[in-house]
């Protein structure tokens, strides 16, 4: 079955000015980097408080059985997963198949997304890392007959982080180069995460999102068609970065990232303004994960990304559906409604 990614990556290189539509994924990868916490806090283990040490978070089993509810709903264009839970639900369970949903899987695990508790990790400058091989992302085993259909995933995510830093920037520049190769050779795609700095860069922070699209043009320029990334993941810098990049080249297609949870405006508001000013991705993780009713969540970042719906007003229907369904919200709607994160920042 034809997959959407491939029917809208086709859509937007064809007319790049004209065309509206819009990808967005469901990131379901957080176990490579916060490890027991990813799933999210559970209420059911810790019904009189939650104790942030231990013991009150969701089970791998809560967190597939959301991810597995997500496919069946079929409105998101990809769902990117650890290596280990691809296996699980793309190779053993078969659930992609039949559907017009892309899986994929993080390729990559550099030191600034390991936010286990008690480490200092995310505050020293980002090192390369790869604990997922492609072979398994691919086959689920490294001793692959490459000629059988395919099992797991033929779609990962690449990150790389530029800190300003010489030594670590170029260590992280010789990974990427060799990735990228195996990925050539092996027929592998991926889409590129380039992140902010993660430790204190040196510059005036005005100056993030211009460094941010330099670096990435920089390390690009000398790629050519056959190991360019399908698409980028950046953060929300603000609309004249994101303007700037997505002018520069019209078939480098720009993706945001969701960061962090936030309010429901939040969500729903960067991802409207964020394709205002030209992205042609999202991908939430932690904003579906840890909403109250991720299906519905979903369905309304489907109707923001299809122009069907504006955010305040996505916002209330959302706790319209909150309360059909009797579910308590983490906030009262008017809370809700206000900016907390990126948006207030950039304006």
């Amino acid at each position: 079955m034809t997959k959407t990614l491939d029917e809208k990556l086709a859509a937007i290189h064809a007319d790049p000015s004209g065309c509206k539509e819009f990808i967005l994924a469901d990131a379901k990868d957080a176990d490579m980097g916060f490890g027991i916490t990813a799933p999210g806090p559970s209420r059911d283990a810790c019904p009189h408080g939650f104790d942030a040490a231990e013991g009150c978070y969701k089970t791998i089993e809560d967190y597939r059985a959301q991810i597995r509810a997500v496919i069946r709903q079929g409105l998101v264009d990809i769902v990117l997963l650890s290596a280990y839970n691809l296996e699980q639900l793309a190779i053993r369970e078969r659930l992609f198949d039949g559907t017009r949903i892309t899986p994929a899987a993080r390729a990559n695990d550099a030191s600034d997304i390991w936010v286990v508790r008690g480490s200092k990790y995310t505050r020293l400058p980002s090192r390369p890392f790869r604990t997922a091989t492609l072979d398994h992302i691919k086959y689920g085993r490294l001793e692959a007959d490459h000629s059988k259909p395919l099992l797991g995933a033929d779609l990962g995510l690449y990150s790389i982080t530029f800190t300003n830093d010489l030594d670590w920037d170029y260590r992280a520049l010789e990974d990427f180069h060799e990735f990228r190769i195996e990925a050539e050779k092996k027929r592998f795609r991926y889409f590129l995460e380039v992140f902010n700095p993660n430790v204190d860069p040196g510059m005036d922070p005005k100056k993030i999102g211009s460094f941010v699209n330099d670096n990435i043009i920089r390390c690009l320029a000398g790629v050519t068609s056959a190991g360019r990334p399908l698409f980028l993941k950046i953060p929300y810098n603000g609309p004249g970065p994101l303007e700037e990049l997505v002018a520069y080249d019209p078939h480098l297609i720009v993706g945001i990232l969701g960061g962090g949870a936030g309010t429901t405006m939040d969500a729903f508001q960067l991802l409207h303004d964020a394709k205002r000013h030209g992205a042609r991705v999202a991908l939430y993780g932690r904003k579906i994960n840890l909403s109250e009713h991720p299906l519905a969540f979903v369905e309304f970042l489907r109707l923001i990304a299809d122009g069907k719906i504006g955010p305040s007003e996505a916002v209330k229907a959302y706790h319209e559906v909150l309360k059909k369904e009797k579910i308590k919200p983490l906030r009262p709607l008017h809370a809700d409604l206000q900016l907390s994160q990126t948006i207030k920042k950039y304006g």
